[in-house]
């Protein structure tokens, strides 16, 4: 323990001395110092009332106070908005953040809800079997080179 207490210190006195990132230092007399730094901040354009991280921190989802899901990249880059109910007051995630768990307080409810994202691919001189005017475009990987 007291290696570490060292180590916090001299991060303290380092950080003061050559850092320009804000940080904040607290220390009393019966615990070591604390040292904080502010990461990344973005606004939320409604008042949240629950959030979560999927556990592999690839999403992030806010619950608000308008009755929506908003998720965002970790970078705070909104990519998606989910109507919810009313009554939705508490929210979890599964480890990927496919799976959105809600606690619904008015209905006393619990909800699982999927969670994936559409994503457009070029196929444009890709060779294809079938109509090339066909409504839909199966694409399967094959060659991982």
């Amino acid at each position: 323990m007291r290696f570490k207490h060292r180590s916090i210190a001299v991060a303290v006195a380092c950080g003061v001395l050559i850092s320009s990132t804000p940080f904040s230092a607290i220390a009393t007399a019966n615990t070591p110092a604390l040292v904080s730094e502010k990461n990344i901040s973005w606004k939320i354009p409604y008042k949240p009332l629950d959030f979560v991280q999927s556990v592999d921190g690839s999403r992030l989802f806010v619950l608000t106070d308008n009755s929506r899901l908003l998720i965002y990249e970790p970078n705070g880059t909104l990519k998606g908005s989910i109507p919810v109910d009313k009554g939705v007051s508490a929210i979890d995630t599964d480890a990927r953040g496919e799976n959105v768990y809600l606690i619904d307080s008015i209905t006393n409810t619990f909800t699982s809800l999927s969670v994936d994202f559409v994503v457009d691919i070029d196929t444009t001189g890709s060779p294809f079997m079938g109509s090339a005017e066909a409504p839909v475009t199966i694409a399967v990987f094959t060659d991982f080179e």
